[in-house]
C-alpha cells in the first residue's frame, strides 16, 4: 500500500462509517481497513484524562485480553510524555521495546505481539486519546506507520462524539 492510499472500496467503508449514527463506526472501520492493509494482531483505542494522566480504553479487537473500560495510568512515565503530552507518534519494535515501555509487556509478548504503533488522536492542540496498532512481527513497516497516522486523523470524530 503505497505512501497509505486507501483503495476505493476502503474509502467507501470510510465514508459509509462517517455518516453511520453508532458510536465508533469511523473506528470499527479503520481499524477493518487497517486490518486488510497491515494484518496487525490488536487494535485498542483510548480516551484521555489529561487531568489524571490516565487512559481508558474505548475499544479493543480482544476483548478477553484487554476489555473496553479498562484503565492505564500513565503520570511520570517516558510514553505518556512521548504521546499524550508532546503529542507524537510512539513506535515501538522488538520484545525490548514493548518491555521498556509498557507495564503489560507480559501479556502483551505472551499474544505474540512484538512492535505497535500508537497514534495520538488530536484536535485543537489538545491530545483526546490514542489509537493504537500492534503487529506480530519485530518491525513496522513505513507504510503501516503512515497509514496508521492517518487513520488517527479519520477517527478524531469519534474522541469528539463522546
Amino acid at each position: 500500500m503505497p505512501d497509505a492510499v486507501l483503495t476505493a472500496p476502503q474509502r467507501a467503508l470510510l465514508t459509509a462509517a462517517a455518516r453511520d449514527a453508532r458510536p465508533l463506526a469511523l473506528l470499527g472501520a479503520a481499524e477493518a481497513v487497517a486490518r486488510q492493509a497491515m494484518g496487525h494482531g490488536l487494535c485498542t483505542a483510548m480516551r484521555f484524562d489529561a487531568a489524571t494522566m490516565t487512559v481508558r480504553r474505548i475499544f479493543s479487537t480482544d476483548a478477553a485480553a484487554y476489555p473496553v473500560g479498562g484503565a492505564k495510568p500513565k503520570r511520570d512515565t517516558a510514553w505518556g510524555r512521548h504521546v499524550l503530552e508532546e503529542r507524537k507518534v510512539f513506535v515501538g519494535e522488538g520484545a525490548a521495546a514493548i518491555t521498556a515501555f509498557f507495564d503489560d509487556h507480559k501479556l502483551i509478548l505472551g499474544l505474540g505481539l512484538r512492535s505497535i504503533v500508537n497514534v495520538p488522536i488530536l484536535h485543537a492542540g489538545a491530545c483526546l486519546g490514542t489509537v493504537n496498532f500492534l503487529f506480530g512481527s519485530e518491525n513496522v513497516q513505513p507504510e503501516w506507520q503512515a497509514l496508521a497516522e492517518l487513520l488517527g486523523l479519520v477517527v478524531t470524530p469519534d474522541w469528539l462524539a463522546g
